[in-house]
């Protein structure tokens, strides 16, 4: 089994459509390798597709091993850009030792994931009994792990290939949990002598909500809401508002089209230019293209957001928390608590939706999150409610897969891997309580900018993460 052959599976894997909550092609393609490789294969309700591998001869005494993955992909675009992910292949390209797909994202959360997994299924190690198991909607809610029957695999140790950096192996994540409020306005007609103007921001670099949260990238949602803020002395009138997408990315892009009189939109826009000066000063250094700023708006609109609504809208925005809330007391550089203000969209009439997440490797703090930002949006008029929790994985003080990983690496590679938990959410939390005594690692190679347009992954990094993944496979007794 080569990096080869991963990468040939994962090639073919970016040209089926699988955003989350819509996997049915990915399902018949797992279904229809399995067929025509002549390896069991079931599927449950949910969409979660187990194929098993028999134990070579020799090794029918050897530990099953489960290696894991989830089947869906976050599916994130730049504005502009003609792809539709229902039925567009990912284009990417291959440069300077990465694969990258420089306008959408590439998949390869947890696509390499996949990919490793049916190549082991038709390689030749000689190991024990293999069964990989493929989740659905890991991306949207875990809902294809939560689905899981107690019984539906049946080895008690498990390699979860959905990490993003290679040399880490994770023993350990943040649970999770989405808050979304909403807010129910009325429409009330714009004033006759009111201009329009769409207010921007964009082309922010984004990324994942756990991984990234840390790093101190512009939220193109919380900008937004900072400026019209800052204006709302003035006499206009807010249109629409939308930005951002999905609740575990981080906003790029955000706009509001608003109305006002020509002389206030020039008071406006002097405001904006200095607030974007300011921005370029705050966030310089790691956002090198973000844009702030306005553009006419040729069409017309004869309704606008009633002002009560509107205002209590921009505050709670302005307001509302975004970021990392706090660190480990335990384990060094690492996010403890984090919250996501990651959406706020007009997808039909009257309603205005705020989406958010929040992560915690500590319950009551995660669950404290969400009250936070439930308290926000609640005094600002919103109907707030949560949904999707899902437990964190807390590293166990005995893990023989964890031992086992770390040796392979250390003989592999001549040096110690790190031993870590991360902040992003993983289904190991949840197997924890499904699987009751399953040892777990995850690990994986070095992918950049997931959940964002212009995602990678690192070639060099394929063939170590291979390497171990075979090694720890071969050895493990």
């Amino acid at each position: 089994m080569t990096s080869e052959t991963v990468l040939s599976f994962f090639k073919e894997i970016t040209a089926i459509p699988r955003e989350s909550g819509h996997e049915e092609q990915i399902v018949a393609y797992l279904q229809k390798f399995a067929a025509d490789n002549g390896l069991e294969c079931k599927t449950d309700e949910a969409g979660n597709v187990l194929i098993v591998k028999e134990a070579a001869p020799g090794y029918e005494n050897v530990p099953t091993i489960v290696l894991q993955s989830h089947s869906d992909m976050v599916c994130e675009k730049n504005e502009g850009v003609e792809h539709d992910f229902a039925k567009d292949p990912i284009k990417y390209i291959i440069k300077d030792g990465w694969m990258i797909a420089p306008d959408t994202t590439l998949g390869a959360d947890c696509g390499i994931g996949v990919a490793a997994q049916m190549a082991v299924l038709v390689s030749d190690i000689p190991c024990g009994k293999i069964e990989c198991l493929f989740t659905t909607a890991e991306e949207t809610g875990l809902d294809g792990a939560m689905a899981l029957s107690p019984d539906f695999i049946t080895g008690k140790v498990l390699l979860n290939l959905d990490s993003e950096d290679e040399g880490e192996i994770f023993v350990g994540c943040a649970g999770g949990l989405d808050t979304t409020a909403e807010f129910h306005y009325k429409e009330e007609p714009v004033q006759e002598d009111f201009e329009f103007q769409e207010i921007f921001v964009k082309d922010a670099m984004g990324g994942h909500s756990g991984d990234d949260i840390n790093k101190g990238r512009a939220n193109a949602v919380q900008l937004l809401g900072r400026f019209l803020y800052s204006i709302i002395d003035l006499d206009w009138q807010l249109i629409t508002i939308n930005g951002g997408n999905k609740r575990n990315a981080i906003a790029r892009e955000a706009k509001a089209l608003i109305a006002a009189e020509p002389d206030t939109l020039d008071i406006i826009n002097e405001r904006l230019e200095a607030y974007a000066e300011d921005v370029a000063e705050e966030y310089g250094a790691i956002e090198k293209e973000l844009k702030v700023g306005y553009a006419e708006y040729e069409g017309e609109c004869t309704t606008a957001i009633d002002e009560m609504t509107a205002w209590n809208l921009v505050t709670a925005l302005c307001a509302s928390p975004h970021g990392v809330l706090a660190m480990s007391q335990e384990i060094e550089n690492f996010v403890e608590t984090s919250t996501n203000l990651a959406s706020v969209k007009m997808t039909e009439p009257g309603v205005i939706r705020i989406g958010s997440s929040q992560r915690s490797c500590v319950t009551a703090a995660r669950r404290a999150a969400a009250a936070k930002m439930e308290a926000c949006f609640v005094l600002a008029g919103a109907i707030v409610k949560h949904e999707g929790e899902y437990p964190g994985w807390a590293p166990a003080a005995e893990s023989p897969v964890r031992d086992a990983c770390v040796a392979s690496y250390k003989k592999l590679f001549g040096t110690e891997p790190k031993v870590k938990a991360i902040h992003a959410g993983l289904e190991c939390g949840l197997f924890t309580e499904k699987f009751p005594g399953i040892d777990m690692v995850s690990f994986g190679p070095t992918l950049r900018g997931v959940h964002a347009p212009g995602e990678r992954l690192d070639l060099a990094s394929l063939d170590k993460f291979v390497a171990l993944l075979v090694d720890v496979i071969k050895n493990y007794k």
